[in-house]
């Protein structure tokens, strides 16, 4: 029997002095993962007002959404867009790079891709 892991990790990481938000895709995300994860992130969100927050999102696993999963994102994105000052991307897969940029069209903080994560964690302490 073959299991699939899918789903999304959060956490606060610390690099040098400063913090920021952590999520980590892994998987083929459905709305099932979405019911789960949008009331954490609300919580984690809500307790922060200013300033606002730089993420880290690795989708170096993430393999896409199922099609209902894909709206909850973007619902998601739409709800906190104006609470994020930076978030990186660090991917590995072309239209990871794609939706980074599609999804600054929504955000008013900057999104950037990186195929680095040294690269991506830099950008984000600067």
């Amino acid at each position: 029997m073959t299991l699939l892991k899918h789903g999304l990790s959060i956490g606060i990481e610390r690099v040098d002095k400063d913090f920021f938000l952590s999520l980590k895709a892994i998987g083929r995300l459905t709305h099932e993962d979405y019911q789960v994860i949008t009331p954490m992130i609300n919580a984690a969100l809500d307790s922060v007002k200013e300033p606002k927050i730089n993420a880290l999102i690795d989708t170096t696993e993430l393999e896409g959404w199922a099609l209902r999963a894909a709206w909850d994102d973007f619902k998601l994105g739409l709800t906190h867009g104006c609470e994020f000052d930076k978030i990186a991307v660090y991917g590995n897969r072309n239209w990871q790079k794609i939706s980074a940029k599609i999804s600054s069209w929504f955000m008013s903080g900057d999104i950037e891709y990186f195929d680095n994560l040294q690269a991506a964690l830099s950008w984000l302490n600067e």
